[in-house]
Order: structure tokens, then C-alpha cells, then sequence
């Protein structure tokens, strides 16, 4: 397999992908897209990027209101619009990308990983959120800025939960749009995906996937509240937060993908 990322979702060639191009959802993607990426993107430009996608959604939030729609709704099938083009890499390109690790030793670096990126989008929020309080007439946006960083939080868990199906070797198959209603629904219930079970690779979600998913991003969101908090309260405790609940959902995953395949200790 050769050492490249693959999408949760849609293909290049899939007309969901072409018909969004351009879109709201489109840029929002994108954004969520950059911001969950690993790397060292430095504070300025995640702190940017964080301002455009809150712009982004108010307006979205706006539109949707207007038409009717409930929040858990929109904020539901915003998500769903994202998560095909969650960049998910392959076990060649983890390890490449982990300084050669393998195995569990890989699962905890990604976990780590994974873990500091939610408690950082925790504390930019919280120090965007403590310049607001500075000046109270920007709080109008802060409803939108919470929408932005839990779907930020919410990419960053569903791009754990995949890569730690690649690490264990549980593939998911299905076409991208398939493996990304899979992940999703995964993610709705903090559990892992059960490879036996056919159902769990299907082309849209239930009723029943919908409401946990509206549910576990509520309460992602009403999480996320915290950041609010004066000053610099805020950050900390959204920081500290995210990763508690990062690292809770990554043992819980871990737990289900142990049960039909136990890796060794790895290289570390």
C-alpha cells in the first residue's frame, strides 16, 4: 500500500464532492479539514483559521434559522458534510509520521497526539473567547465560535478513531462515503467499529445514528461552553477538558479493537 492519506469519504471523481465545491459546507470542510491535520501550525495561523471558520458558520447558523432548522440539525449535517475529507493516513504513512513506531507504542503516540491537538483548540478558544470578554459586543459571536471548535473536536476524535482501525489492521470497507457514515456513527457511540457486523458500513445514517450523533456533538458543544469563562479561565478548563474526553473515547476504542486483534508492545 503505498504511503499516502486517504479520505474518510468522498472520492475526487464522486459528484458529492464536485456538487459541494464553492459551498459553505465546502470551505467549512476545508478548514476543519487544515485545522485537524497533524502538524506544528503555529498559534497565529490556527487562531486565524479558527476566526474564519466561526465567520463561516454564523452565517451558515444564520441561514439555517431562518429556514426552520434546529441546531443539533444543522450542526449535525454540517459535520456529516465534513467528515468525508477528514484526511485518515494509512499504517505505512502513521509510522512514517510517528518516527518509525509500531503497534501500541504507535496507538499511544497517536492518542497523544490526538490529545494535545483537542486541549489546544480547547485554549485558543478560550483565549479567543478572554479577548471577547475584553470587549463585550464581539460575545454576539461566540454561539458560532463554540460551533467551530466542537466540530475542530469532533474531526480530530473521528481522524483518531480511523487511524487507530489502521493501526490495529481492522480495515473499514466500503466506498470513502461509506467508511465515513462508519467512522461517524462510530464516533456517535465512543466505540469502535465491528467489522463483522454488516451493518456498520452502510451509505447514510439512521434515525436512530442521527440522534447520537446530534447528541454526542450537543454534548461536545455544551463541553465546550467552558472556553467561555473570563480571562484566561476559559482556556484552561476547555483545554483540559478536551483532552480528558479524547483520551476517555481513545481507551473505549481501543478496548473494542483489542477484542479481535491484540497488537504487541511495538517499537518505540
Amino acid at each position: 500500500m503505498p504511503s499516502e492519506n486517504r479520505k474518510t469519504g468522498v472520492r475526487p471523481d464522486d459528484s458529492t464532492a464536485e456538487g459541494s465545491a464553492g459551498t459553505p459546507e465546502h470551505e467549512v470542510a476545508e478548514i476543519v479539514g487544515r485545522l485537524a491535520e497533524p502538524g506544528d501550525m503555529d498559534g497565529a495561523e490556527r487562531r486565524r483559521l479558527l476566526g474564519r471558520l466561526t465567520t463561516t458558520l454564523a452565517v451558515g447558523a444564520k441561514k439555517a434559522r431562518a429556514s426552520g432548522t434546529g441546531r443539533g440539525r444543522w450542526l449535525a449535517d454540517m459535520f456529516m458534510a465534513v467528515a468525508p475529507r477528514i484526511p485518515i493516513r494509512d499504517l505505512a504513512t502513521l509510522s512514517e509520521h510517528h518516527h518509525g513506531l509500531t503497534s501500541e507504542a504507535l496507538a499511544d503516540d497517536l492518542v497523544r497526539t490526538a490529545s494535545k491537538a483537542t486541549m489546544t483548540v480547547g485554549a485558543i478558544g478560550g483565549a479567543l473567547a478572554a479577548a471577547e470578554f475584553a470587549a463585550p459586543p464581539l460575545l454576539l459571536s461566540a454561539p458560532a465560535q463554540l460551533v467551530a471548535e466542537t466540530l475542530v473536536v469532533a474531526a480530530i476524535e473521528v481522524k483518531l478513531l480511523a487511524e487507530l482501525h489502521e493501526v490495529y489492521g481492522i480495515p473499514v470497507p466500503g466506498t470513502g462515503s461509506q467508511r465515513a457514515v462508519a467512522f461517524v456513527t462510530a464516533w456517535s457511540k465512543q466505540r469502535g467499529v465491528d467489522p463483522m457486523s454488516p451493518a456498520s458500513v452502510t451509505v447514510a445514517l439512521g434515525t436512530a445514528t442521527k440522534t447520537a450523533l446530534r447528541n454526542r456533538l450537543m454534548r461536545t458543544l455544551g463541553r465546550n461552553l467552558t472556553t467561555l469563562g473570563p480571562f484566561l479561565t476559559g482556556a484552561v478548563a476547555g483545554g483540559v477538558l478536551n483532552r480528558t474526553a479524547t483520551r476517555k473515547l481513545a481507551t473505549m476504542v481501543r478496548a473494542d479493537l483489542s477484542v479481535n486483534r491484540t497488537l504487541p508492545p511495538g517499537k518505540s
